[in-house]
């Protein structure tokens, strides 16, 4: 009984957790991100919710970050990052490179 408790707690507590994490959401649109600038509280994890509006399938890729992730036409991936430390972290669409870009402004 008691292994089962601390398993609950365990769950409880890391929901408790998760239910913290702030969600930025972010669209790609006719190959475009908007919005193209995104600031976040520096030092803390957020949850970077993409979505795509496009039919076609886009790669969110930034360096700084260390994140490359493909989000098929017409649907929505999770990517989390951070925490980060107070700076500039720009980001593109590995697919449409000149037209898709941002920057994550951790302060």
């Amino acid at each position: 009984m008691k292994k089962y408790f601390m398993v609950v707690i365990a769950l409880l507590a890391s929901s408790l957790v998760a239910a913290k994490t702030p969600i930025i959401e972010i669209t790609i649109k006719d190959h475009l991100f908007y919005p193209s600038e995104l600031v976040i509280p520096a030092d803390k994890k957020v949850k970077l919710l993409v979505i795509n509006a496009d039919e076609t399938a886009e790669e969110f890729e930034s360096y700084e970050l260390n994140r490359e992730k493909i989000i098929t036409g017409n649907s929505k991936s999770i990517i989390f990052i951070g925490p980060l430390p107070a700076g500039r972290y720009p980001f593109f669409g590995e697919f449409y490179p000149k037209t898709a870009q941002g920057v994550i402004i951790a302060q």
